[in-house]
């Protein structure tokens, strides 16, 4: 079994049912940010499940550039929130906007931090998978 695939499986689990636990459960309401980061993790979660049932090294082909993106917006997201100066090239202009916290553990941990560390830990370990692959 390839644990650097497991793992980044096993995170967008994780990822996607929280994200979802945060929406249906919490009654949250998701940014604009926030559905785009949903619309790059949703399907890693079904396509790194297939890939550690096939122990496929190429799926880093296709799920890295999907982390990668995610990684960038779920990044920029965190600034928004955590860097008043950004918030003024919010690009939430209707419903809820990004730079909104609806959680904040620990006085620094938002929602868009959670994916953040999710896509990293994504990305770092397709990475790993795909030169474990050469």
């Amino acid at each position: 079994m390839n644990k650097p695939l497991l793992l980044s499986w096993i995170t967008a689990i994780i990822a996607t049912l929280g994200s979802l636990y945060f929406s249906e459960v919490m009654h949250f309401i998701p940014c604009t940010l926030c559905w785009y980061q949903r619309i790059f993790m949703y399907p890693l979660a079904i396509i790194l499940g297939v890939a550690v049932y096939r122990n496929d090294k190429g799926i880093a082909n296709y799920a890295l550039p999907l982390s990668i993106i995610g990684l960038i917006i779920a990044g920029y997201h965190t600034l928004l929130q955590k860097i008043p100066y950004l918030q003024q090239f919010e690009m939430c202009t209707t419903g809820v906007p990004c730079s909104k916290d609806y959680i904040n553990w620990l006085g620094f941990i938002t929602i868009p931090l959670l994916a953040l560390i999710a896509f990293t830990i994504i990305t770092v370990s397709l990475i790993i998978v795909a030169r474990s692959k050469k």
